[in-house]
């Protein structure tokens, strides 16, 4: 049996393979390991290049340091008794002087094996080539890692999208723009972390497995617990757990975390995402704004040196300050309604009729809900500059704190960059009986259908009538905020390993 799947598989190979595959054999025939272990470099081409970019040919006759160095073979330029090889060892790029003369017998035969792809390690003195480019002129050589398939034509790449999201690991070693992005992300990830950090903030981490669905408006993916023979909910949001932290006594706490969103797919979507939330005691949303003023135009300098940045043909400012715009006007300016407009069904209905939605399931929607529609239909996609949408309708924020002035918006803000929502906060609201009313009325829409609505958390309100300190929270988009500060005009770009439909290997 165990035959039949490793026949079903080798078949697949090519002639290229095979060819591969006899060159391995041979270096067990000659007692060489083809996959190696236990060999080190002791640099990397990056540091090659910064210690002797400034060397002349003359200066560097006399050098009589070793490097070793080591990666996969990029290109290999074969001369019969002498070669140079591209070395990439996730560094940089190095080249590697092989000559017959100057290595062992042993060692310059393993070379002979070598291909396109392979792992290889070599040692020798730094040298500059007749056309002036550095170089190592080896003394060793080792072929530590034989790859079995061919990479793709080596000058052109990888260029079809749907294969350099599933196979990452040739995406990166192909196309080295791409390897860029995923590394500019882990900086990102980290500046975000270092900053939350240098403010006090305690780093935490909550269940991804819940009991009840809760903490945002998403229909959420459902697995089964076998020990406890109990359905739990992958997590959507971390925000009722990051509340109760707040209740039990750590005044400022963040998680940057994994969710899972039973969603449709998009070029800003991804069922499984990255977010940051943070909370904060006795702060408001209007402080948040500042700090996240003062978290993205940081990153920006970081990475870039300056304010702004450039997505496409748009150069996007995060000079502070951010503009602040209520909802209503928002609407109002994308719109040409009126004030009072904004307030009547009739107007809204007609306008996102004329846009192409069915009137038939706008009929019974609130004004707000209408008023909330209007604005995504119409008033998103022109915010580009980064701006602060504030005056959120109550009844689509369950979880916020009503204004205090204003009882029909809550204290929130979401912000706007590029047309696209990058971050979301508010006020938290933490009486508790308001709170129980919001979750019956989420509770009764998800009774009516609506597989977006949450369930109602008793433990969440038992927890706020023990008391939660008044607080602002906020969630951050960090697959969305990669692709703002990599220039990339898709999710998938700026996660390792998107979520693809299943391959199918074999025909069935």
């Amino acid at each position: 049996m165990r035959e039949k799947y490793i026949k079903q598989w080798t078949d697949t190979y090519s002639e290229q393979t095979d060819a591969r595959l006899e060159k391995r054999a041979k270096m067990t025939e000659a007692k060489s390991n083809p996959y190696k272990t236990d060999i080190r470099p002791n640099t990397t081409a990056s540091e090659l290049r910064a210690r002797h970019d400034a060397h002349s040919k003359e200066d560097m006759v006399p050098m009589e340091t070793d490097y070793a160095i080591a990666g996969r073979a990029m290109l290999v330029r074969d001369f019969g008794k002498a070669a140079f090889i591209d070395c990439d060892d996730g560094h940089g790029r190095m080249q590697l002087y092989v000559s017959k003369n100057d290595l062992s017998e042993t060692d310059f035969a393993e070379y002979k094996l070598t291909d396109f792809g392979d792992f290889v390690w070599g040692r020798g003195k730094m040298f500059r080539t007749g056309k002036g480019e550095l170089a190592i002129h080896l003394k060793e050589f080792k072929l530590v890692t034989k790859s079995i398939r061919p990479l793709p034509e080596k000058f052109h790449g990888l260029t079809d999208a749907e294969l350099c999201y599933r196979m990452r690991y040739v995406d990166m070693t192909m196309n080295p723009e791409s390897r860029e992005t995923l590394r500019k992300r882990s900086q990102i990830v980290r500046y975000i972390r270092d900053f939350f950090h240098d403010r006090g903030y305690l780093e935490v981490e909550t269940p991804m497995m819940h009991s009840v669905a809760g903490g945002a408006t998403a229909k959420p993916f459902l697995t089964h617990h076998n020990a406890l023979d109990m359905d739990l909910f992958m997590r959507i949001a971390p925000e009722l757990h990051l509340k109760r932290l707040l209740v039990g006594g750590f005044p400022k706490v963040f998680e940057i975390n994994r969710c899972f969103r039973n969603e449709g797919l998009s070029i800003k979507h991804n069922p499984e995402f990255t977010s940051i939330e943070f909370y904060e005691a006795w702060a408001t949303y209007e402080d948040h704004m500042q700090l996240t003023e003062n978290l993205l135009n940081g990153l920006a300098l970081s990475l870039f040196g300056k304010e702004t940045i450039t997505f496409g043909e748009r150069e996007l400012s995060f000079a502070k300050p951010f503009k602040r715009l209520p909802m209503r006007q928002a609407v109002m300016e994308a719109t040409k309604l009126s004030d009072a407009d904004t307030r009547n069904p009739e107007a809204m209905i007609k306008i996102l009729k004329a846009g192409g939605h069915d009137p038939k399931k706008l009929a019974g929607l609130s004004p707000d809900r209408l008023m909330v529609l209007c604005f995504e239909e119409f008033a998103e996609a022109g915010l580009i500059q980064p701006t602060f949408i504030t005056e959120f309708p109550t009844e689509i924020s369950p979880l916020a704190r009503r204004n205090d002035k204003n009882p029909d918006v809550v204290d929130r803000f979401e912000l706007m960059i590029n047309g696209w929502e990058i971050a979301n906060a508010f006020n938290e609201l933490n009486n508790p009986t308001d709170q129980l009313e919001r979750f019956a009325e989420q509770a009764m829409a998800k009774d009516g259908g609506d597989e977006e609505a949450c369930d109602v958390d008793y433990d969440f309100v038992r927890a706020l009538e023990y008391g939660m300190p008044p607080a602002a929270g906020q969630g951050i988009g960090i697959d969305r905020l990669c692709m703002l500060m990599t220039d990339s005009p898709s999710i998938r770009d700026v996660i390792l390993f998107p979520q693809l439909k299943k391959e199918e290997f074999f025909e069935t």
